[in-house]
Order: structure tokens, then sequence, then C-alpha cells
């Protein structure tokens, strides 16, 4: 998350700037050193001269990879001012994918869970938002897009089971997303209270506390399937979170308003930033 939180438009990272924010987050070098090496190997990175001076670049699938992010967040933060409301349409996509074909099929499983959905029976999922353009994506990319199926109902029944939220309470683990966002929500009011305290700040101490902040958000996001909130407890603990870490963002650009830094922030900032203006000045988050 680090090394991806860093890449610049370009799709570069600065090893001089790796090894700060990693040192102010009490990693250590060897950490950095291994991780680089990683992910080169994986081929998520290519990498150029050595020690703090050399320059990583982020391969086409990685740079695929990250676009994504601020996509589904925005559409979070719609969902949260319920501009996003659910048309009770649920989605679903099948496939068939041999045995020899083992890899693609795994893959196309990983991205539709990544994408929302819950597995019904094998090789049967369903997602309560419209992911077929990311699903076809998916599938081409995998080769697996001739077996693939995309349907919708408004009747889905499990058993007995057929009232929507009930449906999302037995398919999807709401409790565990929940406590990932209290998470969220507790480190966000630390650094929202740092942020606009009158303690001054580093460039430094900025940047670290927005990849703290970005690596938060992505351990409670990524496996969120972003139910609409018709599906969802009430009070969702991801909304309060997400306004809490958009107004850390918020005040991030107010810190530092500058256009430079690494792509995913500024785009996080735009994203908080729309979030910050429908909800108004005089609207503070819970607990502030």
């Amino acid at each position: 998350m680090l090394v991806h939180a860093l890449i610049r438009e370009d799709g570069t990272v600065g090893a001089d700037e790796l090894y700060a924010v990693a040192g102010s987050l009490g990693m250590s070098d060897q950490q950095v050193r291994l991780c680089v090496k990683r992910l080169v190997a994986e081929g998520r990175f290519t990498h150029e001269g050595r020690g703090r001076k050399a320059l990583l670049h982020a391969t086409e699938e990685t740079a695929h990879a990250l676009a994504a992010h601020p996509e589904f967040l925005r559409h979070a933060f719609r969902q949260d001012a319920g501009l996003a409301p659910w048309d009770g349409v649920w989605h679903l996509a099948a496939f068939a994918v041999p045995e020899s074909a083992r890899t693609a099929r795994d893959a196309l499983r990983e991205t539709l869970v990544h994408l929302g959905g819950a597995p019904l029976q094998g090789g049967l999922y369903v997602c309560a938002n419209a992911w077929e353009p990311h699903v076809e994506d998916a599938a081409h990319r995998v080769g697996a897009h001739g077996v693939l199926t995309l349907l919708t109902t408004t009747d889905l029944r499990r058993g007995d089971v057929r009232e929507p939220a009930e449906l999302a309470r037995d398919l999807w683990p709401l409790e565990e997303t929940a406590d990932r966002y209290h998470r969220l929500g507790r480190v966000a009011r630390t650094r929202l209270d740092r942020l606009t305290g009158p303690a001054e700040l580093s460039p430094a101490a900025l940047l670290t506390i927005a990849v703290e902040l970005a690596a938060e958000l992505t351990r409670a996001m990524t496996p969120d399937p972003l139910l609409p909130p018709e599906l969802l407890p009430q009070p969702w603990p991801g909304a309060e979170a997400r306004e809490l870490v958009a107004r850390c963002w918020a005040a991030l650009h107010e810190r530092d308003p500058g256009e430079a830094g690494p792509t995913l922030f500024r785009a996080y900032t735009d994203i908080a930033r729309e979030a910050a203006h429908r909800w108004g000045p005089e609207r503070r988050p819970a607990g502030q």
C-alpha cells in the first residue's frame, strides 16, 4: 500500500521519498528493500537505479488495478449521501471455466469478490451494484469472456429468505466489514485532531498521515461489497468513517494545497472535497 500510494502521475515512485515515508511509519530500510524486490519479482513494477536514487515504474497491470480505487470511493460517498439509491435489482454473473484453465477461473472468482460479489453456488455470484462493465473487462483479461453469463433479477430467493436486507446479512460478512470501519474511524479521528490542531506539520508528516489514512481506507474498503444503504444496518459505521476520512483529506489539502504529489492522493482529495461540499461547513462528524 505504501508503494502504491506514492505513485506519481507519470507512474513512477522515487526511492528517496519511499524510504523517507517508510521511516516515518516505523519501517526499516530492509523491509522496504524486500518489498520492492517482491513487487518487481511479481511483475508489478520495474526498477532502475540503486539505493535511494532508484526509480520504480508501475506496470500497466498495476496502473489498471489502482485506477478503480477513486471510482469506487466516489460511489461509496454517493451512497452515503443518498445520491445512489438502490433500484431493487440484483446483478448476477455465472461462469463455467474448465479445470484446465484453473488460473483464469481463480482470477475471475477473486475479481468477482473484489467487485462486491458473493457466491450463491458454484460459479454463480451476485452483486447489488451494476458491475457488468467491470466483470466483462476482467473476463476479457483472463480469457474467460466466452463462458461468462450475465443476468439481472428483482426476485432473488435463497431457501426461504427473499427479503433483501436479510439476504444481504446471509450473503456478506457485514459484522467483519463494520469492525474494519470502526477501526478506520478511530484512526481518522486521531489524524483529524492533528490536522485541525495548531501544531505545525512538516511535508513529511503530512505525507505520512496521508499514507496512514490511505492504508486504513484500503484495509476497510477492499473487502467491502459497497452494498446500498437500503441493505445495511443503520447507522452504518462505514458512512461515518468515510466522512471522517473525507474531512482529513480536505484538511490535508488546506495544509498543503499544491498540485504536486502522488496521483492517488490528489484523486482522493478531489473526492473528499466534493463530499465535504455536500455536507456543508456546519456538519461535524460524530465525536468531534
